[in-house]
């Protein structure tokens, strides 16, 4: 097997641009090589999530299925074993978008990132009966008062965790066509809400943003943006923080993470003190409703907290050493209020204009309706996941234990025929999947760009991330980035790689993070900024960060290798700029 197995997806000359916008969030390492045909695809051969996102588009209005390749993605493409997003694809639905452009999609998914093409118009490219369709489905985000399918699809998924099978009694064959069917049969229909659900926040935001600017008041667009309440990638902190308060308060359980974090779950369950074993019920509750988060956790092969309760509790103890005054339901709170006081301020600056100030208060609602939804859409599609994941685990152990899988999580290096063929006849597939993992490290160790047009240069000519050398800043220097959420605070910066261990991050500090996906949304609690190398405005990052009322700077281009571990930094999300006070 070569590096070409990872450069699947056929370019068009007609969509060109792709980009690790926003999807880097999602996909932050490179996608295990049978992932997508495990998971996601169908018997036409794209993948689910392909289909998804052109169901999407469809129902938006933006396209004709008459304009996708039949037979190649068009949206989701994998260079160097890498997921990217199309992004011309995107900009063609600004231009078709009333009242959006191509610069608008750019400045929503991209931030200030360097390196970015200009968007040069195609002939085809406008179109007014699409831009009539859209205009349709933009009247109706503006004005619906909740999302039931939404709802109704968060109940079904709820349904499947609670009635999860006993995978323990199913044959091996049984596993895999059961997840196999369970894949092909829900994932479509989650992804393309969640996709239609994503890019109708881009609406309202316009909307809101624009007339902030127009009044002379562009920062308070973004606290416009913030306090909305029942934003699903915010709750874990919610019920994260209760639990770091109850370890807070009890002297055995916090002897049991003074120990450290290492097999902490294990040695909770352990002890036989009462006051424990009702900690550890708590825990497992938390676990029920949370269970599918973790780092990466739209990869079947990557741990989540069920899986692995040990990243749970470590975000857990960072609340525990955290002071009263972190509670993220207080900030909340204080956001709801400001949000509703700026919303009826500016509403009330413009009575003389009746129309904008019908716009003003239709992109508001829109704001408090669609941003929540998205997130709860996003929650939908990884607590599918997870019922897949958790079968697949059950067919991992076994083959483990018959030494055909070197780890658990092998079944994601295997196609489903591949599958069945190893149950069958093991001889030989350890093997294979020890090659492939090797191929994976290489991606892992590459460099991947932000942004590809064309067709993708060959993985080998990518540079070694360990080799991308950049030059620290110094005392007095700033990196300007785009703002997140607003408010300015001062810490220590902590450069923090990988979610799994958050231990070195001390409450009061600056989070610094390549880029931010749910499992990394607790350690916004005790931080007092958050800055991050990649992101947009509708990144999970400022989502969260304005939910907790945490200063947060996103699209900080390479900040985790400019700043130095420990510098005492300044982190103002009014104007996206991170000064460094002392190195």
């Amino acid at each position: 097997m070569s590096e070409e197995y990872f450069v699947g997806t056929k370019t068009s000359d007609r969509y060109p641009i792709w980009t690790r916008a926003n999807v880097g969030e999602v996909f932050p390492d490179p996608v295990a090589l049978a992932t997508f045909d495990f998971a996601f695809q169908n018997e036409s051969g794209l993948q689910m999530s392909e289909l998804g996102f052109r169901d999407a588009y469809i129902r938006i209005g933006a396209f004709e299925e008459s304009e996708f390749d039949p037979d190649n993605p068009v949206f989701l493409g994998v260079f160097g074993g890498y997921t990217y997003l199309n992004a011309s694809l995107m900009r063609i639905f600004g231009e078709r978008a009333p009242g959006l452009s191509a610069q608008d999609i750019d400045e929503a998914f991209f931030g200030v990132q360097p390196g970015i093409p200009a968007y040069e118009q195609h002939p085809d490219d406008p179109s007014p009966e699409a831009e009539a369709r859209i205009g349709q489905v933009f009247l109706w985000a503006l004005t619906t008062p909740d999302l039931p399918d939404v709802l109704e699809q968060e109940q079904r998924v709820n349904a499947l965790r609670a009635n999860r099978p006993d995978f323990d009694t199913m044959g091996d064959h049984e596993l895999v066509d059961w997840i196999e069917d369970f894949f092909n049969e829900g994932f479509r229909e989650l992804f393309a809400q969640h996709i239609f659900i994503s890019f109708l926040t881009t609406v309202p935001m316009g909307i809101v943003s624009a007339v902030c600017e127009a009044v002379g008041r562009p920062t308070d667009a973004m606290k416009i943006m913030a306090g909305l309440g029942d934003v699903e990638s915010a709750a874990p902190s919610m019920a994260m923080w209760d639990l770091g308060r109850a370890a807070a308060n009890s002297s055995s359980i916090n002897s049991i993470f003074d120990a450290g974090i290492t097999d902490i779950n294990q040695r909770l369950r352990d002890s036989a003190e009462p006051e424990i074993q009702d900690f550890v019920s708590q825990f497992d509750e938390f676990l029920k409703s949370y269970g599918s988060r973790g780092p990466n956790e739209w990869e079947l092969s990557c741990p989540t907290w069920e899986t692995n309760p040990d990243l749970a509790l470590a975000a857990i103890d960072r609340m525990r050493v955290s002071p009263p005054s972190a509670a993220p339901r207080d900030h909340q709170a204080e956001l709801s209020a400001e949000r509703e006081r700026l919303v009826a301020d500016i509403g009330a600056m413009l009575e003389a204009d009746p129309e904008a100030q019908g716009q003003f208060l239709a992109g508001a609602h829109g704001a408090s309706v669609l941003m929540p939804g998205r997130e709860r859409t996003k929650t939908n599609c990884v607590k599918f996941i997870q019922e897949g994941r958790m079968a697949a685990r059950v067919l991992g152990q076994r083959m483990v234990e018959r030494g055909v899988f070197p780890e658990i999580n092998s079944f994601a290096m295997l196609r489903f025929s591949e599958q069945h063929a190893a149950i069958d006849n093991p001889e030989g597939w350890r093997e294979k999947i020890e090659e492939r993992q090797a191929i994976f490290d290489l991606a892992a160790a590459r460099q991947e760009p932000f942004v590809i047009v064309g067709d993708a240069e060959p993985l080998s000519s990518w540079p070694e991330r360990d080799a991308v050398v950049v030059e620290q800043v110094q005392s007095g220097d700033s990196i300007q980035g785009l703002p997140g959420c607003p408010g300015v605070s001062e810490g220590r910066a902590r450069v923090i790689l990988d979610s799994h261990d958050p231990t070195a991050l001390e409450p009061g500090d600056v989070l610094v993070a390549p880029l931010t996906d749910p499992s990394w949304t607790p350690l916004f609690v005790p931080a007092a900024g958050v800055v991050v190398d990649v992101g947009a405005a509708l990144s999970h990052a400022i989502i969260v960060s304005r939910e907790l009322g945490i200063p947060c700077v996103v699209s900080a281009t390479d900040a985790t290798k400019r700043i130095p571990d420990g510098a005492l930094v300044r982190v103002d999300g009014d104007t996206g700029v991170v000064t460094i006070l002392d190195t």
